[in-house]
């Protein structure tokens, strides 16, 4: 079993950074892919961004491509989600997720561990 453990969440103002951390514990794959998904009041839960295994390859959503950077520290076994220029429609609360793999995966469906989740809040 893997624990997944979301931290770096606050408030925030419009335009101000975040560094989400997501860090891992238990029977971690050596190949292991992990994602960032969002979810807002009254919205459903949406694709952030993923990063395969090795760090090499990654994939945001269209709404967060530029601002948003996804990594990973795997002698830490953490991965990372750096926001930039955070907008008031980034406020959600942010889950990390987790899978063996070695390609990227974008769908709720496909990650078998997740995290209980972050708040992030956006003052205008």
């Amino acid at each position: 079993q893997v624990q997944l453990q979301e931290s770096g969440g606050g408030l925030v103002q419009a335009g101000g950074s975040l560094r989400l951390s997501c860090a891992a514990s238990g029977r971690i794959s050596p190949n292991c892919a992990m994602g960032w998904f969002r979810q807002a009041p009254g919205k459903e839960r949406e694709f952030v961004a993923t990063i395969n295994w090795s760090g090499s390859s990654t994939h945001y959503a269209d709404s967060v491509k530029g601002r948003f950077t996804i990594s990973r520290d795997n002698a830490k076994y953490t991965g990372y989600l750096q926001i930039d220029n955070l907008r008031p429609e980034d406020a959600a609360v942010y889950y990390c997720a987790a899978r063996g793999g070695s390609y990227l995966y974008y769908e709720e469906y496909e990650y078998d561990y997740w995290g209980q989740g972050t708040q992030v809040t956006v003052s205008s």
